[in-house]
């Protein structure tokens, strides 16, 4: 067997080799250094990302799990972003959060890692490093919280902050009921527990086949997760010594599962734009189109908020992700390896649905086609999407005049004019809200629908934008619009008034001016305005390099994988 990695470091007699044992030896004795294999667990865990906290807790049944298995485990904080708080948008650091985390497991001595991640950008940002440096890593999601009520409901986090707020503009709830609702929203450790980014990301790990399987979805207050990060350390020290690394693991295979695998959850929109940064480290093809192809005509069988009525925690009891996977097995990639070295399927025969109405059986979908449309035309080139499953039917197929904001300020600013000229029949368009253009694509597509509308009782309507939208939100939105405003894409062109034309069914989405009236147009200066930001630091390198929605948003130069080799010595 070849010589673990962590040798270079611990190995000789030399003064090397000698200062870095003894600064180690701290609470490690000697035969840490045997040529035992030295495990990293890259931990979110932060006071400021909520979702996270209680990772600190799963780190240490990961650390029992590694010393069970003759390894040496190591605590490693990395770069953690807590979607509620971070502004201007958590999405501006996914990539800086996977750099990070990438150089710092290339640069120190360790042969494996186990990756704590929950909150949205904290799984998608280790996977892209771990694929990046290629050492063998597992996935542990730090789970769901545990459902809380309020007046006698169920909670769903993020979809019904939404609905509320929104029942608060219509002055059908009270801002006093309404702040009331905020202690029970969150009833737990964990992340949001509708079918959310959080939620989405996880499961979608352990279909890549980066988790356990069977583990994710876990609840964050389950027992049960902590006996799974335990299992997760002794697997790690396996992976280490059978060389079972990311590349060596993931395939198109394995995207192509997890596309499958986000249509038949109903999972989050922001899958797209992460599964394609992951697979853009590994050099592996994909497409934004992919989504459409595979998962387009995939049936919705998880009835869970946004776009059902249950909540994670009603999943996982109902069966979890192997139960939903078995009855789609047919339209899975058999040779597509997990973390054990086994196929994913191969877990599939022994899963069964406990409850047919959270899962249901593939006879009696949900929807029975609802993966993630990708939408092209005058208005898109390049590509946009929709989550109909979330989307209202009856405007799949709309021609409305459009009412443009330029920035989500102008946004605020306007949208409960009672005298803003739009009916329900208008489609609301905002840009400036892309990657470069905010910067960092933030989850504003979903707009608030103007006051005067809410009254007279209209709950959707068509809204674009070349922003992103929270998974755990709903509605008939357009969005990841490429390319975007800010960088010439056509969004930024639309005046009040015209009329913009979407049809699902025909994956269009144009905006009916003729093309040449079109190109002669150039962006009026309040458009300009919105992308003059002062930019330096990260968010100057973000801007200068960042690339489109349709590729994945990662940053030109942190495209493919440059191994865990380091060949100079720090002294």
């Amino acid at each position: 067997m070849a010589e673990q990695r962590s040798r270079q470091w611990y190995a000789g007699t030399d003064r090397n080799a000698y200062i870095h044992r003894a600064w180690m030896r701290r609470g490690l004795p000697a035969h840490a250094f045997d040529g035992r294999p030295h495990i990293a667990i890259a931990n979110t865990a932060s006071d400021l990302t909520p979702c996270n906290a209680h990772l600190d807790e799963v780190a240490e049944s990961v650390k029992q799990g590694v010393f069970e298995a003759g390894g040496i485990p190591l605590n490693l904080p990395v770069v953690s972003l807590g979607e509620t708080l971070v502004r201007p948008t958590a999405m501006l650091w996914r990539n800086m959060a996977a750099m990070a985390a990438e150089e710092m497991l290339r640069a120190n001595p360790i042969d494996g890692v186990v990756l704590l991640g929950g909150c949205d950008k904290t799984i998608p940002a280790l996977l892209m490093a771990a694929a990046s440096v290629d050492l063998p890593a597992v996935v542990v999601p730090g789970g769901p919280m545990l459902t809380g009520t309020f007046r006698g409901q169920a909670l769903g986090c993020g979809t019904d902050v939404w609905r509320l707020s929104e029942e608060v503009r219509a002055g059908t709830l009270s801002e006093a009921e309404f702040i009331k609702s905020e202690s029970s929203m969150i009833r737990s450790r964990g992340h949001c527990n509708t079918m959310g980014t959080a939620s989405t990301m996880g499961l979608l790990a352990e279909a890549l086949g980066m988790v356990l399987p069977g583990l994710a979805g876990t609840p964050a207050a389950d027992s049960r997760l902590l006996e799974g990060a335990h299992d997760s350390g002794r697997l790690a020290v396996e992976m280490v010594a059978a060389r079972r690394t990311p590349s060596a693991l993931l395939s198109r295979g394995s995207f192509l599962n997890a596309i499958v695998a986000l249509a038949v959850i109903g999972g989050s929109t922001n899958a797209v734009v992460h599964l394609l940064a992951i697979a853009g480290r590994l050099g592996i093809a994909l497409t934004q189109d992919d989504f459409d192809r595979t998962g387009s005509q995939v049936p919705l069988l998880v009835n869970l908020q946004p776009a059902g009525r249950y909540l994670m925690e009603d999943f996982f009891r109902a069966g979890g992700l192997l139960a939903v996977l078995r009855e789609v097995a047919d339209l899975l990639d058999p040779t597509a390896l997990t973390v054990t070295g086994r196929p994913l399927v191969e877990y599939l025969d022994p899963a069964r649905i406990w409850d047919p109405d959270v899962i249901r059986p593939r006879a009696e979908p949900l929807q029975p086609h609802a993966g993630i449309a990708v939408l092209h035309g005058n208005l898109a080139p390049d590509g946009a999407l929709i989550k109909p499953a979330a989307a209202s039917e009856h405007l799949l197929k709309h021609r409305g005049r459009a009412m443009v904001f330029d920035s989500i300020e102008d946004l605020h600013a306007r949208i409960d004019d009672p005298d803003l000229d739009v009916d329900a029949d208008s489609v609301l368009i905002m840009r400036g809200c892309g990657p470069k253009g905010y910067p960092g694509m933030p989850e504003v597509a979903n707009m608030p629908l103007p006051a005067k509308l809410l009254h007279q009782g209209v709950r959707d309507m068509v809204r674009i934008c070349d922003g992103r939208m929270s998974g755990t939100a709903y509605g008939t939105v357009v969005l990841h619009v490429s390319p975007e405003s800010a960088a010439g894409g056509p969004l930024g062109l639309v005046r009040t008034g015209d009329f913009v034309i979407l049809d699902v069914a025909a994956r269009r989405l144009d905006v009916d001016v003729p093309d040449q009236d079109l190109a002669a147009r150039s962006p009026d200066n309040a458009t300009l305005r919105a992308y003059a930001h002062p930019i330096r630091g990260w968010e100057r390198l973000y801007v200068q390099t960042v690339q489109q929605a349709n590729t994945g948003a990662d940053l030109d130069f942190l495209l493919g994988s440059t191994g865990s080799t380091v060949s100079r010595e720090s002294h």
